[in-house]
């Protein structure tokens, strides 16, 4: 390039300095050490020294060491594992005095619970008793299922009004239950909380005045 009186001058070249990612490494570690040494110094100028602290604050100091050293602790030797084999887990949660998974008998059951139970309830005993007669039949022969419900109708009012509660409930709670869960696959828009909750007040109200009906039929 030519300067304004004629002559040449020297092209200014840029040099560029290129850093390898080490010695960014490195410097990055110089810098974050540093700014831990700073942070360490002052949170040493803000803490007390050894010699502030009061007599309060020892006696303080010592009765969280007394009870952190105090709690009970596990020891894991041969004998405390053949302890720990021998008692069952009851056992075991009884000690701690803390109630045993799952503690049923705090729960509140709502409505809807209890209705969705029973209808598997009534299934289950449906069909044992339904495996009860056909094993009764197949053991004594023909009519003796027959011939033990009418001997079981005869024996009295208490007995036979019981027994028939006991087998028309079953029945017809299971069928309502049914035909509720029919509606639901139908109308979807209907399974909502406070429906669900109606229902099932009226399944078990419905059922037991059907059932009830039985009594005096």
């Amino acid at each position: 390039a030519s300067s304004r009186n004629g002559f040449r001058s020297k092209a200014v070249v840029p040099h560029f300095h290129f850093v390898s990612s080490q010695s960014i490494t490195t410097i990055y570690h110089i810098l974050l050490s540093r700014s831990i040494f700073n942070m360490l110094s002052s949170t040493r100028r803000l803490l007390p020294s050894a010699s502030s602290l009061t007599s309060n604050n020892c006696s303080i100091a010592s009765r969280a060491t007394s009870m952190m050293f105090s709690r009970g602790m596990t020891i894991l030797s041969s004998e405390s594992k053949e302890e720990f084999k021998k008692e069952n887990y009851n056992a075991r949660m009884a000690k701690t005095r803390r109630p045993v998974s799952p503690h049923v008998t705090i729960y509140s059951f709502p409505i809807c619970a209890l209705a969705s139970i029973t209808t598997r309830v009534t299934g289950c005993a449906l069909s044992f008793g339904a495996a009860g007669l056909g094993a009764l039949e197949l053991i004594g022969g023909n009519g003796t299922a027959l011939s033990l419900m009418s001997d079981i109708g005869n024996s009295g009012l208490v007995l036979s009004s019981g027994a028939k509660f006991a087998v028309a409930f079953p029945i017809v709670y299971h069928y309502f239950g049914g035909l509720r869960h029919l509606v639901w696959d139908n109308a979807p828009e209907m399974l909502t909380n406070m429906d669900v909750e109606k229902t099932s007040y009226g399944l078990i109200g419905a059922s037991v005045l059907v059932s009830g009906v039985a009594l005096v039929v």
